[in-house]
């Protein structure tokens, strides 16, 4: 998948529309203090069983997050919309 290196785009520490560099990160573990996870660790607490059907195969490639670094303020942030992608190319 081509993306661009540069994007204008709203910093949240700037307050406004700057130029932000597009940085690619690996997605982070979630955290286990979200409300899905605690649900899932009291449901398959005890002597229960899993709760569904247990997921077969591994997934074709991982999901990948798109860091924006600010060439202003030089802050980045994450974009909320993550997505699966085989091999990612940087252009101009």
């Amino acid at each position: 998948m081509k993306i661009p290196k540069e994007r204008r785009t709203y910093c949240p520490h700037c307050r406004k529309h700057t130029i932000h560099e597009v940085l690619e990160s690996k997605r982070r573990k979630a955290s286990e203090l979200k409300w899905g996870q605690r649900q899932f660790r009291r449901v398959t607490a005890g002597y229960r069983g899993y709760p569904r059907p247990l997921p077969s195969g591994n997934k074709p490639v991982k999901k990948l997050d798109l860091r924006l670094k600010c060439k202003e303020c030089g802050k980045s942030h994450t974009k909320r919309r993550t997505f699966r992608v085989g091999r990612v190319e940087f252009t101009t």
